[in-house]
């Protein structure tokens, strides 16, 4: 998700802008990285992770966990949600999906409870999974309502330069005021957001609200490419320079899942009668050529 610079939490990484700058930041498009070939799972590629979310009614503790870093101080961004663990409210399987839905609620009696009136979940698969290079693929209806902010990402793990050293991928964010239009996004420490240099391009996909979508991530040594059912919107190419704040992606990242209220999704206010408001992901696959 973008919109962000790096800070360090006990238990996990979060991201700031500050208020001002959320509102300058949201209508300053990225810089051209517009592409249009096909995607798709690469030839000889073993799927190596997936998740198809069959019948337990929490998200698999195997694969999944909770981030709720920021709960108690409030999350940055401007991001006005609280992201609850283990609270099928907000993270469930239902009928074969998952279900992560923000509603609009207060849970004053939670321990870590920061004033919020929103709630919602943010999966992750730190320290449970992560890849350098390879084809992801996840099938997705999106929240959508003014306000809401859905994203599916990927992270680096080593967070010891800060973001955005770490490398981020936005392989689909959705602003619920613009409900047909999807971003793939990349940021870097030289192409980023606070120097309004990150590299992105948009689709439109007039029914992401209501129809399920695969959004997918080919990522290899040479490019990285972003696309929505077989077709590529958004091209990133390494530059070979060996300098990690262009390409900091020989590294591995993990993957994030989640719905926030506010932020980037709040910029044209925050409409009450879009909660309950809900993102179901079908299955998450992640396929890697053999190591030779």
């Amino acid at each position: 998700m973008r919109r962000r610079r790096f800070a360090r939490a006990a238990a996990a990484a979060a991201w700031f802008l500050p208020a001002a700058a959320v509102a300058q930041t949201a209508a300053l498009p990225p810089v051209p990285a517009a592409t249009s070939e096909s995607i798709a799972v690469p030839k000889g590629a073993r799927l190596v992770w997936a998740d198809e979310f069959g019948s337990r009614p929490l998200p698999d503790a195997k694969r999944w966990a909770y981030d709720t870093a920021r709960n108690r101080e409030g999350w940055y961004n401007q991001e006005l949600q609280y992201y609850a663990a283990n609270r099928p409210e907000n993270a469930r399987v239902e009928k074969g999906h998952l279900v992560i839905e923000a509603r609009r609620e207060r849970l004053t009696g939670q321990s870590d409870y920061g004033g919020q009136d929103y709630s919602s979940a943010r999966l992750f698969t730190r320290g449970l999974a992560s890849w350098t290079y390879g084809f992801i693929e996840v099938r997705a209806k999106l929240a959508c309502g003014k306000g809401l902010w859905p994203a599916i990402w990927l992270l680096g793990t080593d967070g010891s330069g800060g973001w955005p050293r770490l490398g981020e991928i936005d392989m689909m964010e959705l602003v619920g005021w613009d409900p047909q239009t999807v971003h793939g996004t990349i940021h870097t420490g030289a192409y980023n957001h606070a120097q309004h240099t990150q590299k992105g391009a948009t689709t439109r996909v007039a029914d992401a609200c209501t129809a399920f979508h695969t959004y997918q991530l080919d990522w290899t040594r040479d490019r990285i490419l972003i696309g929505v059912d077989g077709h590529a919107y958004m091209r990133f190419d390494n530059d070979h320079q060996g300098d990690p704040a262009t390409w900091p992606f020989d590294k591995p990242q993990y993957l994030l899942l989640n719905v926030a209220v506010g932020g980037w999704g709040g910029t044209h206010g925050i409409d009450p009668a879009a909660f309950p408001s809900r993102m179901e992901v079908d299955y998450v696959r992640v396929w890697q050529m053999p190591k030779r």
